[in-house]
């Protein structure tokens, strides 16, 4: 991990909510590409964007943006 590497959710929130990427990009006035940048991890977010994504899912910044990978679902199943 780089010193700068910033994880998200911004996919797997568009995908559940059946928000496209162009739909995501015009509700936040940048470019559809840009959006593709963010969720592989190649872009990231000023403070300014990332606020008004997770404002844009309604959730916590934390629920969209972390400085470690976040777990594969269903990683935190109890195994038996």
């Amino acid at each position: 991990m780089s010193a700068e590497e910033v994880h998200n959710r911004i996919s797997m929130l568009r995908v559940e909510r059946g928000v496209s990427r162009k739909d995501l990009a015009g509700a936040l006035g940048i470019h559809y590409q840009t959006v593709g940048y963010l969720e592989r991890g190649e872009y990231s977010p000023s403070l300014f964007l990332a606020l008004r994504i997770a404002e844009y899912f309604d959730v916590p910044m934390e629920v969209v943006f972390s400085l470690k990978s976040f777990p594969r679902l269903g990683s935190e199943a109890v195994k038996s």
